[in-house]
């Protein structure tokens, strides 16, 4: 076989192979800090002489250096300990959220795309109730009644995310009920569990956990916004928020007691929200 019959078969193959694309370094840096506040977050603590509630009487709100690299706040106590340790609990927190949103908003999303009719009308009209209600208030009130802790936080406030993910999921859900391997799948007899499993599922799975990314920002700005506000962890556990209201009194002394942590919530945050952006722009695209 000579080389003129063999190119046009070798081009093919070349096209078919996919190109690799590096990421944007916004993405890299993004997920790199996400990495690296969620490593510190889960390997610091496993350190011996890790203890962000121990006191140095001896060095009160002494400023960053060497051996304590954030500094201390008015206890003594060291704030990278304190800011990592409040890492976890944001993160709980938003491990919570959206167990809850996510579970709870994509069955309801799934239900009023997929029946409609009736069922659409009822759950519209829960999810609508339960957007009208002072989210932030009805948290502060329970939390006051219940008292203060992670799993309180988390799942009052992963329950106000169903409502918006509910709606995520069922407009997803409407669109793939017009598409032709949905309505061929309807058309041979499929039992419509098996459609929802094997054909919509796996299409509404991406943007809600795309959607997802938005639900931790928020999770993560209200369990910060409780803390600060004293309706969070209770005094001297350390939260985001918590250690941030501990320093606002020191604000002119010592201000990386407050600011350390404001500057970990704030990249937190900005790093989730723009890989949630990017995750939107591509699914748009495709």
């Amino acid at each position: 076989m000579s080389v003129a019959e063999t190119a046009p078969n070798a081009l093919p193959d070349a096209a078919r192979r996919p190109a690799f694309r590096r990421p944007a370094p916004g993405v890299v840096a993004a997920g790199a800090w996400l990495a690296l506040v969620a490593l510190a977050a889960l390997l610091l603590p496993l350190l011996p002489g890790f203890d962000p509630l121990h006191g140095d009487f001896a060095h009160p709100s002494a400023a960053p250096g060497p051996g304590h690299w954030l500094g201390t706040d008015a206890a003594g106590r060291d704030v990278l300990q304190r800011t990592v340790a409040g890492a976890r609990a944001s993160f709980a927190v938003a491990g919570l959220t959206i167990a809850v949103g996510l579970l709870g908003g994509g069955a309801l999303g799934l239900a009023a795309g997929w029946f409609r009719g009736p069922a659409d009308k009822v759950i519209g009209f829960a999810t609508d109730l339960l957007m009208s209600v002072p989210s932030l208030i009805l948290v502060m009130i329970t939390v006051a009644l219940r008292g203060p802790s992670l799993t309180v936080i988390g799942t009052l406030i992963g329950l106000f995310t169903v409502p918006h993910f509910t709606r995520v999921v069922r407009a997803v859900v409407l669109s793939l009920g017009e598409r032709g391997f949905v309505q061929a799948a309807r058309m041979i007899g499929t039992a419509p569990l098996r459609i929802l499993r094997r054909e919509v599922v796996p299409h509404v799975a991406p943007v809600a956990l795309t959607f997802a990314f938005t639900a931790t920002t928020v999770a993560i700005v209200a369990e910060g916004s409780l803390s600060f506000l004293g309706f969070g962890l209770r005094p001297p556990e350390p939260s985001w928020g918590g250690i941030i209201a501990e320093g606002r009194t020191t604000l002119g002394s010592a201000p990386w007691i407050s600011l350390a942590p404001a500057a970990v919530l704030c990249l937190t945050v900005l790093a989730l929200n723009y890989l949630g952006e990017q995750l939107r722009s591509k699914g748009g695209r495709g």
